[in-house]
């Protein structure tokens, strides 16, 4: 099968690429390769409790589609149902192969093709697919597997142990003990939602994360609805949100201990009398790792309450009834989730090739945030880690849809970047010092130390080079 191009991944990016397509490019033929069996990527794998995004609808959604519901922080389902009538509106579920789980690209420079090579994930027969592009929307987690430490004689626990990504359908936690280990954004989620449930619901931590109480109902948004026609009011609230994100982060980043107080601040009135010290005092600064949001104080209100607690420690070994801490304490569980995390995979780990031989993305840097240098006819999503995802992979369609018509203009098969500084320096892709991203340094690519091959986190900067500067740029190549 040959298209113009190829989508990899059914999920949030990959539905949201095939439908700027088909609004900006219908000249376009296009299929997406999906390795599951239905639409919505994270959305419709993950199944934990109170699974939600914690960016807000009005930028986690898409440009082109409002978010028409009052809550601001979707759950789950109403994510995957906003995605699957995207889907639906744009008529892109005609366009998915599903069972199709890529497994190498390969690109001709004589040709100005990729040849991408899939494996059925039913039969184990494989396929290949010929395209001019290939729009990388598989994310970069492992949806195989979470991560999950060696905890030491974790066979001698005589309860259940789960690993949220890998949630059991029907889990009764009834009266149970459960402890939950991690303090991200996962645990965040998965706490308040099990503590109407249980007998009781302890989050286990090594080291305290920043967690603000945001409202789940935005006023200033519904006023809005009110006032406007429901396309200008989404753009409008769209607008204020991001630039409210931008301001936050930004005086985390300059003012870091005034901002480390206010969150502080926040949560002691949050908590009511449970300490903030140790449970809620990190040991580095706002926005070094990722912040946690909890929509109208859910989290707080659950330990306020009684129903949830905070415990600062680490883990000695596991017992048969629970975990025994560094300190001699036991906590007794006769559930232990493991939200300690996801591991990080690049491009779901294909195994990329020019001309049949071997092509290293983690020796390539990043351009615009969108391509690999070296690598034609390569464009990858990736979204904000200070913001929402889908703020950018929006840009990125954008920045795209340009690239394409620039082409066809200009007659060009093929165009790909090149670094041309003599001195660029590299640095991690991802700008976090969380462990998740630490642990795959090596496998991703690097970002550069000045635009276009540094990623500023900022979306006002990426507008002006994704929509407004011109596509032709000295470091990128055209080939006829």
């Amino acid at each position: 099968m040959h298209k113009d191009i190829i989508i990899i991944g059914a999920g949030l990016s990959g539905i949201g690429a095939a439908c700027h397509l088909s609004r900006k490019n219908p000249d376009k033929t296009y299929v997406i390769l999906e390795a599951r069996t239905e639409v919505g990527g994270t959305w419709s794998l993950f199944r934990y409790p109170g699974i939600r995004s914690d960016s807000d609808m009005y930028t986690f959604g898409y440009s082109f589609k409002t978010w028409d519901e009052q809550k601001s922080f979707a759950d789950g389902p109403s994510i995957l149902k906003y995605i699957n009538e995207a889907a639906d509106e744009y008529k892109v579920r005609e366009h998915i192969i599903y069972q199709q789980r890529a497994i190498s690209y390969n690109f001709s420079t004589k040709e100005k093709l990729w040849t991408v090579t899939t494996i059925n994930t039913a039969t184990g027969e494989e396929m290949a697919y010929t395209c001019q592009f290939i729009f990388g929307c598989s994310g970069y987690y492992n949806y195989n597997k979470g991560y999950t430490p060696e905890f030491k004689d974790q066979a001698s626990f005589e309860g259940e142990i789960i690993h949220p990504q890998k949630w059991p359908e029907n889990l009764d936690v009834t009266g149970k003990k459960i402890v939950v280990i991690g303090s991200g954004a996962t645990a965040v989620t998965i706490v308040p939602e099990l503590a109407n449930e249980t007998a009781q619901v302890i989050m286990l931590q090594r080291s305290p994360t920043y967690i603000a109480a945001l409202p789940n109902k935005d006023k200033i948004a519904a006023r809005l609805k009110r006032i406007f026609h429901k396309k200008l009011a989404y753009r409008l609230i769209r607008y204020k949100n991001i630039f409210y994100t931008i301001i936050f982060y930004n005086l985390c980043r300059f003012y870091p201990e005034r901002m480390k107080k206010f969150i502080l601040k926040g949560a002691k009135k949050g908590l009511g009398d449970f300490p903030v010290d140790p449970h809620f005092t990190p040991n580095y600064n706002p926005w070094e790792q990722r912040f946690c949001i909890a929509p109208s104080g859910d989290f707080f209100k659950a330990i306020r309450k009684g129903k949830a607690s905070v415990v600062t420690d680490h883990i000695d070994r596991f017992v048969a009834n629970g975990i025994l801490l560094k300190s001699g304490r036991t906590l007794d569980a006769d559930i232990i989730i493991t939200a300690t995390g996801l591991d990080l995979v690049a491009f779901g780990g294909v195994k990329f090739q020019i001309d049949s031989k071997p092509f290293d993305v983690s020796k390539s840097f990043v351009y615009k945030g969108l391509m690999l240098s070296d690598l034609p006819n390569f464009f990858v999503f990736v979204g904000y880690t200070n913001a929402s995802w889908t703020l950018k992979s929006d840009l990125t369609s954008e920045y795209i849809s340009r690239v394409l018509t620039y082409l066809n203009k200009h007659n060009y098969k093929a165009l790909q970047a090149k670094v041309i500084e003599n001195n660029l320096q590299s640095a991690p892709l991802l700008n976090l010092n969380s462990g998740y991203i630490k642990r795959a340094a090596n496998i991703l690519p690097s970002q550069g130390n000045k635009a276009p091959w540094r990623i500023y986190q900022n979306y006002i900067l990426d507008y002006k080079m994704l929509r407004i500067d011109k596509v032709k740029d000295k470091r990128l190549q055209f080939f006829k």
